[in-house]
C-alpha cells in the first residue's frame, strides 16, 4: 500500500499525517465559565508543550499554567489525544481555560505566534475526521444538521444521522448485494461445472426483499420537511381572522390585522415549533373578485400557497373549503359554528385554539419522519432511487445481472462518501463553524 493510501479505500482522499497544524476556539463565544481550543496536526504535541511547559499523559487531564515566554496566560486544564485513535484521527490537543474574552483571545494569539500553526477554516476540524475515516459523509452530514437543529424532532433526527444510523443500514444492504453478486459470479465463473447450481432457489426473493426495502425508504417523509417545516396555509375570504389566527398561534403580532378587507396582500410566513415539530405558518391575502392590481397579484399568490401547502386551514364558509382542508369557525365569540365545521376558535377569548394545536400536531405525524427513523435528504433519496433502479435492471443474462449488482454498491458507496461526493465536500463542511 502506499504511503498516503487509504485503508478503506476512500477514493480521493489520502490520509492527512502531513497536513497543517490547525487550531480554534472550539466552545461558544465567550464570555462564559469555560472555553475549549482545540489544536489538531502533527504539532499538537509540541504547541502544547509550548504553552504548557510539558506534556501530560494521553487521555489525561491535567492541570498546567499556560504561559507565551515569560507572560502567564492562563490556569488551564490540558489534555492530549494520540493520532489516530482522535477525533480527526491526527494528534490533538485540548485546552479548557477560563472564558473570559481576554484570556481566549489571548491563548489564541500565543499560538498563532507558533511556527507551523494556522487557524482553522470553517469545518476543518470535521472534515479531517472525514478525511481519516473517524467518521463518514453521512454521519457528518448529520453533524452539520444537529448544529443547526431548532426543533426536537430535527435534534432526534440529526443524531440519528450523527450516529451512523444511515450508514449502518447502507453497510447492510451492501452486504447483501455482494451475497447476490457472489451467486451470480459463481454462475459465471463455474456455469461448465456439475456441482454448481446457477443461484440459489431464493436468490429472486431475497432480490425481490431488497427492492422493497429500498422502495419503502424512498416513500419516507424527507428530512427537508424537517428544515423547513410542514407549511399550513391559512386561508378564506377577507375579514375571515386568518392574520389573527396566526398571529395567535405563533403568540405574537406576525401579520396585520384591521377590519379594512384587502390588508393582506401578500403571503405572510411565520416558523413555530409545536409539540417539539417545526411548522411554517403562512397567512394569505383574502379570496375574492378584486379590480385593485396589487390585490389581484396578492391573491394569485394566495392560491399558490395553498396549492403548495401541506395542510391548508380554511376559515370561510365550510361548503368553499378546498378538499382536504381543516375547516375551522374563526370567530366563535361571535356565533355558532356554520355547518360543516371541523372547529371552532376565537382569537378573542382562545377558546378552541388548544385543541386546534393538538389538531395540527397530529395530522403533521404523518408528514414528518417518525420518531427514531432516518430522514433521508435529497442526496441521500437521489442515491438510493439510483440503486433501486440498478436493482430492477435484472436480466436472465448472468453478466447483466452482474453489471445491475455492481453499479447499484456503487452507488451506494456515495451515501458513505467512498466515492464520487469530491464536488459537494466545500459546500458541507462550510455549513460547519470555524471550531467544529
Amino acid at each position: 500500500m502506499a504511503a498516503d493510501a487509504r485503508p478503506d479505500g476512500r477514493e480521493g482522499f489520502p490520509l492527512s499525517h502531513d497536513a497543517d497544524t490547525i487550531y480554534a476556539l472550539s466552545s461558544g463565544a465567550p464570555p462564559a465559565a469555560v472555553a475549549l481550543v482545540r489544536i489538531s496536526g502533527p504539532g499538537a504535541d509540541a504547541a502544547l508543550a509550548a504553552l504548557a511547559g510539558g506534556l501530560p499523559e494521553p487521555r489525561m487531564a491535567r492541570l498546567a499554567r499556560l504561559r507565551d515566554g515569560e507572560q502567564v496566560l492562563d490556569n488551564a486544564l490540558v489534555l492530549r489525544f494520540p493520532g489516530p485513535a482522535s477525533v480527526t484521527g491526527e494528534d490533538v490537543a485540548e485546552l479548557h481555560l477560563h472564558g473570559g474574552r481576554s484570556v481566549v483571545a489571548a491563548v489564541l494569539a500565543a499560538l498563532g505566534r507558533i511556527e507551523g500553526l494556522r487557524a482553522a477554516e470553517p469545518g476543518e476540524f470535521t472534515r479531517r475526521a472525514y478525511a481519516n475515516g473517524r467518521i463518514d459523509l453521512a454521519e457528518a452530514e448529520g453533524l452539520a444538521d444537529l448544529l443547526e437543529a431548532e426543533t426536537e424532532s430535527q435534534r432526534r433526527a440529526a443524531l440519528a444521522l450523527a450516529g451512523g444510523a444511515l450508514s449502518r443500514q447502507v453497510a447492510d444492504w451492501q452486504g447483501r448485494i455482494l451475497g447476490l453478486a457472489a451467486e451470480v459470479e459463481a454462475a459465471l465463473d463455474f456455469s461448465d461445472e456439475d456441482d454448481v447450481a446457477p443461484f440459489a432457489g431464493d436468490f429472486a426473493a431475497r432480490l425481490g426483499a431488497l427492492r422493497a426495502e429500498l422502495a419503502g425508504w424512498l416513500a419516507r417523509p424527507p428530512a427537508e420537511r424537517l428544515k423547513d417545516g410542514v407549511r399550513i396555509a391559512i386561508a378564506g375570504p377577507p375579514n375571515a381572522g386568518k392574520s389573527s389566527l396566526l398571529n395567535a398561534l405563533v403568540g405574537r403580532d406576525a401579520a396585520i390585522t384591521s377590519a379594512t378587507a384587502g390588508t393582506t396582500r401578500d403571503a405572510i410566513e411565520a416558523p413555530i415549533s409545536l409539540g417539539g415539530a417545526p411548522f411554517l405558518l403562512i397567512d394569505t391575502a383574502g379570496l375574492r373578485d378584486s379590480s385593485d392590481e396589487i390585490e389581484s397579484i396578492g391573491i394569485a399568490r394566495a392560491r399558490v400557497a395553498i396549492e403548495g401547502a401541506d395542510i391548508v386551514l380554511w376559515l370561510g364558509a365550510p361548503v368553499e373549503a378546498p378538499d382536504g382542508a381543516v375547516r375551522v369557525h374563526g370567530k366563535a365569540d361571535l356565533g355558532p359554528p356554520l355547518p360543516g365545521s371541523d372547529l371552532s376558535v376565537s382569537v378573542m377569548t382562545g377558546d378552541g385554539l388548544e385543541m386546534l394545536t393538538r389538531k395540527l400536531i397530529q395530522d403533521s405525524a404523518a408528514l414528518l419522519p417518525a420518531e427514531g427513523d432516518v430522514a433521508l435528504n435529497a442526496r441521500h433519496r437521489a442515491v438510493l432511487h439510483e440503486a433501486l433502479e440498478s436493482l430492477g435492471e435484472t436480466s436472465a443474462d448472468a453478466l447483466i445481472l452482474a453489471e445491475s449488482l455492481r453499479r447499484s454498491r456503487a452507488a451506494l458507496d456515495r451515501i458513505a462518501g467512498k466515492a464520487g461526493v469530491e464536488d459537494m465536500l466545500d459546500l458541507l463542511f462550510g455549513r460547519f463553524c470555524i471550531g467544529k
